[in-house]
Parts: structure tokens; sequence; C-alpha cells
């Protein structure tokens, strides 16, 4: 059994990004950019208004009250004849200002009379004219590659002309729930030893959160034949096969046997952590198996402490990006932990962090409070109110 370290030590160095491929950019939300995306315009392409005014020569504001002819008017979106001297256009914010204009004066401090405009004072300082290229230039990096695209970066890559962009392929994964025990949500009450299959559809859904795409979800009982079966197949689906369930020693934990005949290669086995001991990582047939324990909690939590990395780094992140922590003070004490490494689920009371009271490995009405994970080193003492402890969104 090694520690929760030594585990994630390992599998940092094992989860490397799986491939790339180009998607069109309305389908990267999510995604990790697998190259610089470069700007294939300027931004904005032209100088443009960056308010409702009059463009005018600097030139022919001399005095005031200045009366200029309105010539014509600039919308975006399309290119205004070049501007006369002694003259003026109507301009709207964002249209281009017309070639000899070297300013915008704003509506507000301009009083039109038919087809002349009056300027009665100075309009200050500002010009009101956005550059072309003051937001960037034609060829310039925008998006550096491993960017994680959201909204933001979406729009600015738009923005640059980016119809499609280069990312890094999503995880396929597919989940095995093992256990004779197991029923689909929905129909555990005509059984009477029946027991919902809720870890599988938790785990599926942490992994989409985290980047993975879930191409296969299968609920096999503790048969090795059939889970040797449901193995070769998930191993032929997926770039990630999890299985829940099955990974103590007793006569019915099939779930690393499963494997075997694939040829399964363990990084490790055991993890000293409280939940979660039985969390096992490994790779077959050139696949990462990730084994999780069948508990509700226990399986959330190791999804959260080891699918999110495993997860990260093979869509192209840093694997340790997923696993943030930071300090904030206790609501209530907390006990001293064991001999093992202690992840204490808790929500926020406010500011402070308020431990959950049921901490069963099978809580599952607890697990939908929690909000966050606490972690507690092996051995520590007692934490009084208000002690700072490190804190993992969950």
């Amino acid at each position: 059994m090694i520690s929760f370290d030594e585990a994630q030590a390992i599998l940092a160095s094992a989860a490397r990004p799986i491939g790339t491929e180009v998607v069109k950019l309305e389908q990267a939300a999510g995604r990790i950019l697998a190259a610089d995306a470069i700007a294939a315009i300027d931004s904005p392409r032209a100088d443009v208004s960056a308010m409702d005014g009059y463009a005018v020569r600097e030139a022919d504001l001399a005095s005031f009250p200045a009366r200029l002819p309105v010539s014509g008017e600039s919308f975006p979106g399309q290119l205004p004849p070049p501007i006369a001297s002694g003259e003026c256009v109507r301009i709207f914010t964002g249209a281009p200002v017309p070639a000899g204009a070297d300013r915008v004066v704003i509506q507000e401090i301009v009083r039109r009379e038919g087809e002349w405009a009056v300027f009665e004072r100075e309009p200050g300082l500002a010009r009101h004219i956005r550059p072309q290229g003051s937001d960037f230039r034609s060829g310039e990096r925008l998006l550096a590659s491993g960017t994680l695209l959201g909204p933001r970066s979406i729009v600015a890559a738009a923005a640059a002309d980016i119809a499609a962009i280069h990312v890094f392929r999503r995880p396929r994964v597919a989940v095995v729930a093992t256990g004779d025990e197991l029923a689909a949500p929905g129909s555990a009450r005509e059984k009477a030893a029946a027991i919902p299959d809720s870890v599988s559809l938790g785990v599926a859904a942490l992994a989409a959160q985290w980047g993975g795409e879930c191409v296969a979800r299968s609920r096999i009982g503790d048969n090795r034949e059939q889970l040797e079966g449901a193995g070769r197949e998930a191993l032929g689906a997926a770039d990630l096969v999890i299985v829940t369930g099955g990974a103590s020693v007793g006569e019915k934990d099939f779930a690393k046997p499963m494997f075997e005949s694939a040829g399964l290669e363990l990084l490790f086995s055991k993890v000293a952590i409280k939940p979660g001991k039985p969390v096992w990582l490994g790779r077959a047939q050139g696949k990462f198996v990730l084994g999780l324990p069948g508990n509700p909690t226990s399986a959330l939590v190791t999804a959260r402490l080891f699918l999110t990395p495993l997860l990260s780094g093979l869509a192209g992140r840093d694997p340790g990006a997923s696993l943030q922590w930071r300090k904030a003070p206790l609501a209530s004490p907390l006990p001293p932990s064991g001999d093992r490494e202690t992840f204490v689920r808790a929500c926020w009371a406010g500011d402070l962090v308020q431990p959950l009271s049921d901490q069963d490995s099978g809580a599952q009405r607890a697990l939908a409070m929690a909000e966050l994970l606490v972690r507690r080193t092996a051995n520590a003492p007692a934490a009084l109110s208000g002690d700072c402890v490190e804190v993992l969104t969950f």
C-alpha cells in the first residue's frame, strides 16, 4: 500500500495526452488547445468609431461654434468614402472611420440642423477611435497551446476569424459497475435484495464534467466470464475503463482478475487513504483501467482524487491542475485522524468549512450535501474551530 502523494506522482507521470484533432469552434467549449491559435485578421480590421457621433477633421474644429455639412453616414460592415475638408460624416459605434477623419465627436454635444451638424463647444481630448489592430494583429498568437477553451477564449478565437481549432482529443471513457446486487435505478424495488446502481451514473457524470466522453456504461454481476467479456468490450471502445466495486479480496471480487487475460499491469494497488483504500490504477492493452470502491461515497471521493487528474492529463492538461487545495478555517472541530490520510466531506458555512456529521462511506444523502473535501494527514491531531485546513472543491 502506498501513500496518497506517491499514487498521485505515479498517475501524473503516466497520464499523457492521447492525441489531437481539429474541431469546429462551436464544438470547442471545454477542450484544451493543442497548438497556438493565430489570428487570421486584424482586430479591429480598420480604424472604427468607439461611439455614436460625427467623424470630422480636427482642423475643421478650430473655432466654436463650428457648422459642418453632413456628407454621409458610416455604418458597421460598410466602407465609407473619404471625408473632404470642411464636412463631417454621421457615424455609429463600430463603423469604419472615413479616410481623412481623425476624431469622432459624440452625438450628445452635437446639434443637428437638417443636413448640418453644429459643434458648439470644444469636444475634449478623447478622439473615440479604436485604431486598426489595437486589439490584435493578423499573425499574432492569440491563445497559447494548453489553454482551456471557455466562453471568453472562444469569443477571442472567433474574433480572429478562426473557424476550426486544433485541440487535444477527449478521453473516451467506459464505466463498468460490478455486483450481483446492482439494479437499474427505478427497478430495484422489484427485487428485495437489489440496490440501485448509483455509483456508475455519478462516475460517468464526473467524467463528463472533467472532459471525458462516456462511450459505454454497463452493469455486470459477479461472474468472472461475463466480466472478462465486458472488460474486453470496454477496452476496445475506450481510452480509459473505470470499474466500480469488486476491488477487495473476496470470492466474488473480480475487478482486477477480469483484466488479467488482457495483460493487466498494475501501476498501484491500494492507497493509504480513508475512504477509498481499495482504489487502483493499471494498464491493459495500452488503455488505462481505474478501479474504484463500490461504496458510493468512497467511489466519488476516489474519483474526485484520481479520476479527475487522470482525465486532465489524458486531455492535455497538467494532472495536478485538477487538485487545487487551499486553506480555509473550520466552523467546528475535527477529531484526530487515524493511520491513513483522511478526506472528510464538508460543506460551506459562509466562509467557514463545516464537516458533515455523516462520514459513512455508503452515505448518499450526505454525499449530495458535500461541497468540499478536507485533507487530513495520517495521525493528524484534533483540529479546533477556527483552525485552517486544506480543502478541495468536491
